[in-house]
């Protein structure tokens, strides 16, 4: 079964991972050193999905610095405007821009955009909406966006 095949391959690594010991000395065979670093690969593949986070966590919740107008302008103000996935919440963004930036993050608001009715001729759509995050840094920090 899928579901407790996890439970499988951790009763092989315990089995890998015992090396042999010789006087003192371990001694591990160049397979064995192959099944080592499989079985290692594996455990981080385990802990990702026990704990939900990846290594690119950060970059799996903001998508692109929303540059405007008005975006310009409040980035005097130690706020900056970004594009993020619609799963996101307000914690998840502040790590994620503290990771990637550097920088302390003080406040997040977040806008939803709607979509828009769009006309071209007979054909009729939509023009996709978006969500934005507003973040405010600690004053003194600053991010290069623009």
């Amino acid at each position: 079964m899928a579901l407790l095949d996890f439970l499988k391959r951790k009763k092989e690594l315990e089995k890998v991972k015992k090396p042999v010991k010789k006087s003192g000395k371990v001694s591990v065979n160049k397979s064995e050193e192959s099944t080592i670093e499989k079985s290692e690969k594996v455990e981080e593949k385990i802990e990702t999905v026990k704990t939900g986070k990846s290594k690119g966590f950060s970059y799996n919740i903001i998508k692109e610095p929303h540059i405007s107008e008005k975006a310009t302008d409040l980035a005097e103000k130690n706020k900056y405007t970004f594009k993020v996935y619609a799963n996101s919440n307000k914690p998840e963004i502040k790590k994620s821009v503290e990771g990637i930036y550097g920088v302390n993050v003080l406040d997040v608001n977040i806008i939803k955009a709607p979509h828009k009715k769009r006309r071209l001729g007979k054909t009729q759509g939509f023009k996709k909406g978006f969500i934005k995050a507003v973040v405010t840094i600690k004053e003194g920090q600053k991010i290069e966006i623009f």
